[in-house]
C-alpha cells in the first residue's frame, strides 16, 4: 500500500518518495492517514473522529467514505 510510505510534513503535505508525488491535505485528512497507517478500520476511524470532533457518526462516515474513495482513485489504497 503506497499510503504506508507517505511522509507528511508540518504543512500537511504528503509525499510519496517512490512516485515523486505530493498531496496537500487538511488536519483531518492527515489524521485519517495516520489512523490508516496504525491499522484502524474505516469504522474505527469514523468512531474516533466522531468523538474527537463531536459530530454525528453518520456525518463523519460520509466524509471518511469520500476520503477513502479519493485514496483509491489516486491508487494509494486498494
Amino acid at each position: 500500500m503506497l499510503l504506508n510510505e507517505m511522509i507528511i510534513d508540518e504543512n500537511n503535505i504528503g509525499f510519496i518518495p517512490s512516485l515523486g508525488i505530493s498531496f496537500e491535505m487538511n488536519e483531518t485528512g492527515k489524521k485519517i492517514i495516520e489512523l490508516i497507517k496504525e491499522g484502524k478500520s474505516k469504522e474505527e476511524i469514523v468512531e474516533i473522529l466522531s468523538k474527537e470532533y463531536d459530530v454525528s457518526w453518520r456525518e463523519v462516515y460520509i466524509d471518511v467514505e469520500d476520503f477513502f474513495i479519493k485514496l483509491k482513485v489516486y491508487g494509494l489504497i486498494q
